[in-house]
């Protein structure tokens, strides 16, 4: 084979990716990048962040208000899951005093955030 300069073909190994596609439409993006806020509770940001620790991996969940950027609420669990952000949602509006208070509520549109609770 070596002579005659063939090759075998071999089916190239395909990566694991554990992203599915789309799971439903996102939801518009309301804020599209003016992060900039006249009052508070006007504009809040969400997100899950990994950390690495001797114990294993932990997830951070807070909302931010773009305001000041003043923590509202926070989870911290060691699943991604949807009681993680649920928890951190519970939390916050639980921070809205004013009937008037509708705050916008921005994330990254993931999955975490796309069940009908959320929409």
């Amino acid at each position: 084979m070596k002579q005659e300069n063939l090759i075998v073909a071999t089916p190239k190994r395909r990566r694991y990716r554990s992203y599915l596609g789309e799971i439903s439409p996102a939801p518009e993006n309301l804020i599209n990048r003016d992060f900039q806020a006249t009052a508070p509770n006007e504009k809040w940001l969400t997100d899950i962040t990994e950390f690495h620790i001797p114990a294993g991996k932990v997830y951070l969940s807070p909302i931010i208000d773009c305001f000041d950027g003043l923590v509202i609420s926070w989870s911290i669990g060691t699943r991604p899951d949807a009681e993680l952000v649920n928890s951190m949602l519970d939390a916050a509006i639980e921070t809205v005093t004013g009937k008037d208070e509708r705050p916008i509520l921005h994330s990254d549109r993931g999955a975490h955030y796309r069940w009908p609770g959320w929409l």
